[in-house]
């Protein structure tokens, strides 16, 4: 049935569509994706389908309005790159044009389970399978809400429409453009449907910590049987989603998330998006059981009996699914726990010179935070021949609108007040770098986050790194004390010190963008490079 609102929000855009769905069920979606020849059903239950053109996001080709809102708040530049406010209003009269004569679908949703701080969010969709997309990353309103359901930000979504860049002032035909006045978000050009919920999730960035003096955070979440919040920074690769699936530990979240002034940590979605690149139930029991109806899979090549090729990259090494949260059984009530006890900072460092655990400090949980440091290898990307180390603001730079020092003082105001231990974590390489080194035992890893959520590190001695002055503990419960300091794990210490200082040059190179706006603490904490370094 289609929503009255649903009809007066097309007209307003002037929108004339040809039929219009309102809030279908997934498994209505499902037959009308199948029935366009849009998806096929896989012997898992779920459908697969193909983004086109776009496997992933395409940062450079995503813009936020600049005005008199933005113009002073936003960190313009290469991540968040100015558009018009005219040439936005032409864009989206010319993508509300573009869907006249076609099916639409709309959903009515919520971003944020905390009922203070969610935003209601309407998304139009040219295709249903992006519909379902939404209804499983966003929370899902009561039958009463929908009934009034009003909503504060509108997403219009037309992967089949194709910009003009001389025209309409993109860089390319594609384009996800945010304009926090006009309250909407328009993407095209791109069936990639991490567009929608990173959009939706850039806004949250702006709106919260700018206007709610509420932390928005990329990042995972779990809490302990007695309450414990637990919170996993890191980027793509480094383990954020496999850590924060312990069965001993219930899920909050996968991806993002605030902290409120409340002390609650909450839940931006309602879904999970994994990657699914080589999955299997043995590595990833949850995800893997997670794939049944409902779920969607992107870009994956299925064997003759529709069974999934998960070890095959041959469309992208980007291959996901997106399913509902309570497609994962051990899932926190409600999406919301008290304030955290320990958060961790995880990275993958393929020079191997970063110890697997450390505690960080104050200034160096800010520096680590804003620095966001993991690393590439070879093989991951084209024309990647050695480690590349890559540094995204707060763990999520392309999605955060604000200066990183804005997030940085906020997390460590929330920190001191909490009282958290800040652990760094190297899930990466031990015994030389990529290549000759070997990646991290998860076996240890997982201990080493356990013992720290437990208390069992704090008794324990630490020494201080000579570069990059993390302190290391001498000992943890089942795991060898040899690879703790990760020098030790070395054949070669004066190679192992050649190492380090490149990567602390790396860190030091990287931070003169933010050195104006850090504090005396923060700076302090940078990784010193060793006197006669080559």
């Amino acid at each position: 049935m289609t929503s009255k609102n649903h009809l007066e929000a097309l007209d307003a855009l002037h929108i004339k569509a040809r039929e219009v769905f309102s809030n279908l069920h997934p498994d209505v979606l499902e037959a009308h994706s199948i029935s366009k020849n849009m998806a096929v059903r896989t012997a898992h239950g779920a459908i697969a389908i193909n983004t086109g053109t776009f496997t992933g996001r395409s940062p450079e080709d995503r813009f936020i309005v600049k005005d008199s809102l933005t113009e002073d708040a936003v960190w313009w530049g290469a991540i968040n790159k100015p558009f018009e406010p005219g040439k936005f209003q032409s864009l989206k009269v010319k993508i509300c044009n573009y869907l006249n004569d076609k099916d639409i679908y709309i959903r009515d949703a919520y971003a944020g389970a905390h009922p203070s701080y969610r935003l209601s969010v309407r998304v139009i969709n040219e295709y249903p399978w992006s519909n379902q997309f939404a209804g499983n990353m966003f929370i899902q309103p009561s039958a009463d809400e929908l009934a009034d359901f009003q909503s504060d930000w509108t997403v219009i979504n037309a992967p089949g429409f194709l910009a003009d860049p001389e025209v309409d002032g993109t860089r390319q035909s594609n384009f996800a453009i945010i304009d926090f006045t006009d309250k909407s978000i328009i993407i095209g050009g791109t069936g990639y449907t991490g567009e929608i919920k990173k959009g939706i999730f850039s806004a949250l960035n702006f709106i919260l910590p700018y206007q709610k003096d509420v932390l928005s955070m990329h990042c995972s979440a779990n809490v302990g049987t007695q309450g414990d919040t637990s919170i996993f920074f890191g980027l793509s690769g480094t383990g954020k989603t496999t850590l924060s699936a312990d069965p001993n530990r219930r899920l909050i979240g996968d991806d993002e998330h605030g902290w409120c002034s409340d002390n609650t940590i909450f839940n931006f979605e309602g879904g999970c998006y994994a990657k699914v690149i080589d999955l299997s139930a043995d590595k990833e029991p949850d995800i893997f059981n997670a794939i049944r109806p409902h779920a969607i899979l992107e870009n994956v090549i299925l064997n003759s009996d529709g069974t999934v090729k998960f070890e095959d990259a041959t469309i992208t090494q980007n291959t996901r699914v997106s399913y509902p949260i309570d497609h994962i059984a051990n899932i926190q009530p409600g999406s919301m726990a008290e304030n955290p006890k320990n958060i961790f900072f995880l990275t993958a460092d393929a020079y191997g010179t970063l110890p697997p655990i450390s505690k960080l400090t104050p200034g160096q949980a800010a520096y680590h935070f804003i620095s966001g440091y993991t690393a590439k290898v070879a093989g991951t990307e084209e024309g990647i021949n050695e480690p590349k180390a890559v540094f995204s603001a707060c763990f999520g730079a392309p999605f955060m609108p604000l200066h990183p020092t804005y997030y940085a003082n906020m997390l460590a105001s929330k920190m001191e007040a909490a009282g958290v231990n800040v652990w760094l974590v190297n899930t990466g390489w031990t015994g030389g770098p990529y290549g000759t080194g070997k990646r991290m035992s998860l076996k240890h890893t997982r201990r080493m986050i356990t013992a720290a959520m437990q208390g069992e590190l704090d008794a324990v001695s630490y020494i201080q790194h000579e570069v990059f002055g993390l302190y290391m503990p001498t000992s943890c419960p089942e795991v060898p004390s040899d690879i703790l300091d990760p020098k030790n794990t070395w054949s070669n210490p004066e190679e192992y010190d050649e190492y380090a200082n490149e990567l602390a040059l790396k860190f030091s190179n990287n931070f003169k963008q933010f050195e104006s706006e850090a504090t005396k603490e923060i700076l302090e904490a940078a990784p010193r490079v060793l006197v006669g370094a080559k």
